[in-house]
């Protein structure tokens, strides 16, 4: 099949929606679809194009057999409500002659990713013209979470804007969420439930492995060294607003008086300069910037706990793709969520979960966690057996492929990898029947520059 993806954020973004969507493309490369990409140059979680990126011009290239088309983009030093409303309008304005430039490839498939929901019409116009079918996955529910953050204000302007925001969800073939209650949201919003599906971020655990000895990081950072063996507390990746992360100053804070504790904070975004100033004479914070990929293994089996902050706004509204990692790493986790939110629900029975914003109950868990070995021992491998279970990139793409397939009115006897199990529940799949994850290990790590 041709299948196009529309999305802002794309490879080699480390973090965030870009490393999903081109590891999703790539594994459809290897399914054997052709795979064309429209975004923007890498700038997140830093808001700062990167080096070797223009921000200005037009750029085309090959990134592991996916066609990427980059588009100007403005990127707000501050992402304010504002500026972040402006940012995604230039995505769009952007990427229209691109896009009007694929009806000539007449794609199968044409597959937007929110954020941004702002660019979704111009992918759904060029689905209709191209006689594709029209596939709109969301990554966050960025109106709920513009207003529910507080980004955006006012009574009418949210009615407006979830008037529109329904309109366009029910003119997709299919919309597609990382979890249950997300997928739940989108129907309660209008998607018809026979168009919903449940598309889980992933995460690769045969890449992401407990280690019994993980010491790389520990003596990088002066761990060893420390009079008294330490119980290493990890935040790992973006730092915004919506993660809440002065919740993680002020424990450190409160925990400054034990030796045996220590915080690290890796990962870069806007939060970052607030939490080193509110941790800047404390001896017990180290802070890393994001690591390679590479090197991602060791970093999460640094931690002896995990911790997983998120504003009470936010937490129903996105499913942090952080978490992934975290089970597959076999390490306890922290998180902050309400009942009956999904990552209370996925946390709960493998982890501890804590109110939203409360600084008090995330010390309490840290120092009992801290305290019993044992208990954490059993919390990280109920997280990795869930991991492996319900999140292998494996069954995920899998599953995925056999959905394209059905959309496309094509043989899903023929296709490579197709074993048992429901479309759109990953749990079901069989792991050694997909292709294309081990076909991805085997791709380059860096793209063919074509123009």
């Amino acid at each position: 099949m041709k299948i196009l993806i529309v999305g802002l954020n794309y490879a080699p973004e480390l973090t965030g929606v870009g490393k999903y969507t081109a590891e999703m493309a790539e594994a459809l490369v290897c399914e054997g679809h052709e795979v064309r990409v429209v975004c923007g140059p890498p700038y997140y979680p830093q808001w700062r194009v990167a080096e070797s990126f223009s921000a200005w011009r037009y750029r085309r290239e090959m990134r592991n057999g996916v066609r990427v088309q980059r588009v100007p983009l403005w990127v707000p030093a501050r992402p304010t409500g504002v500026a972040r409303l402006l940012h995604l309008a230039s995505y769009t304005l952007t990427s229209l002659p691109v896009l009007a430039a694929q009806l000539a490839w007449r794609p199968d498939v044409v597959m937007s990713i929110a954020p941004s929901l702002m660019s979704a019409p111009a992918a759904w116009l060029v689905a209709r013209l191209s006689r594709a079918s029209a596939w709109l996955h969301i990554q966050d529910y960025e109106v709920d979470a513009a207003f529910d953050l507080g980004l955006i204000q006012g009574s009418r302007s949210r009615r407006i804007a979830l008037a529109v925001e329904r309109w366009l969800l029910t003119r997709f073939d299919v919309v597609s969420s990382l979890s249950a209650k997300m997928v739940e949201r989108a129907i309660l919003k209008g998607v018809d439930p026979l168009k919903a599906y449940c598309l889980p971020n992933w995460v690769d655990t045969r890449a992401i492995v407990p280690l019994v000895h993980a010491r790389y990081y520990r003596e990088l950072l002066g761990l060893e060294k420390r009079s008294s063996p330490q119980t290493v507390i990890l935040y790992a990746g973006n730092m915004g607003s919506k993660q809440g992360l002065e919740v993680l100053a002020e424990a450190a804070v409160q925990l400054a008086g034990r030796p045996d504790i220590s915080f690290v904070f890796c990962g870069n975004g806007p939060a970052r300069a607030m939490l080193e100033t509110r941790c800047a004479d404390l001896s017990n914070c180290s802070f890393m910037a994001l690591q390679p990929a590479r090197q991602l293994n060791q970093l999460l089996n640094l931690a002896d706990i995990h911790v997983l902050p998120q504003r009470g706004g936010a937490a129903d509204l996105v499913m942090p793709s952080k978490l992934n990692g975290m089970l597959a790493s076999g390490r306890a986790i922290v998180a902050m969520a309400c009942p009956g939110t999904e990552l209370h629900d996925v946390v709960a029975p493998r982890g501890v979960v804590v109110p939203p914003e409360n600084v008090e109950a995330l010390v309490e868990a840290i120092v009992t966690l801290a305290a019993d070995p044992a208990r954490r021992a059993a919390l990280g491998a109920a997280g990795r057996e869930y991991a492996e279970r319900a999140l292998s990139s494996t069954s995920v793409f899998s599953a995925l492929n056999r959905k394209l397939v059905e959309l496309c009115g094509q043989d899903s006897a023929a296709v490579s990898g197709s074993g048992g199990g429901a479309v759109g529940d990953p749990r079901g799949q069989d792991p050694a029947s997909g292709l294309a994850h081990k076909k991805l290990a085997a791709a380059p790590l860096e793209p063919t520059q074509v123009d």
